[in-house]
């Protein structure tokens, strides 16, 4: 059953927070990229008309990705649980970088994004630091996933001798 629960927490950490991660990085980007006429798909090309559905493909992957991120955790301390590794230093301190991630998702990478569709809805131009400061939130949270991958791959003080 242990392994069963690993693969899927894999899994799920996989096809979950990927594509978050991935879709967050891109987003300040092509948020930048928008031309304000665009954003009202008034007078532009239909390639600037692209770039807003783009960075609302964008936003709408990071939303539902993240809804089904919860999975990530939820097998996470099945699988703990059944490895008996619940108290362990290790799990703890990624079960806190993961929840971390998740608030810093919640309040600051979503939010900031909705606020730039807003503005491009409303034909106002995107200010490089406003897309900057949520290019820095999205990087912190890659940057914690990734330390919580690290860790559940070392797993200091493992029986296991990886």
């Amino acid at each position: 059953m242990t392994k069963l629960l690993l693969s899927l927490h894999v899994l799920a950490a996989v096809i979950a927070v990927g594509p978050v991660t991935v879709a967050a990085s891109m987003f300040p980007a092509a948020a930048r990229r928008v031309p304000v006429a665009a954003a009202v798909g008034g007078g532009g090309e239909a390639a600037d008309a692209g770039d807003l559905g783009t960075v609302r493909l964008l936003h709408r992957i990071c939303r539902v990705y993240a809804g089904l991120g919860i999975a990530v955790p939820v097998l996470g301390f099945a699988t703990a649980a059944s490895m008996g590794v619940l108290g362990d230093a290790w799990l703890i301190a990624s079960v806190t970088l993961t929840a971390a991630a998740a608030g810093l998702l919640a309040a600051f990478v979503l939010p900031r994004q909705e606020e730039l569709l807003e503005q491009l809805a409303d034909r106002q131009p995107v200010e490089r630091a406003g897309t900057a400061r949520l290019a820095m939130f999205t990087g912190v949270f890659n940057l914690l996933w990734a330390t919580v991958t690290v860790l559940m791959i070392v797993r200091p003080g493992s029986t296991t001798g990886a």
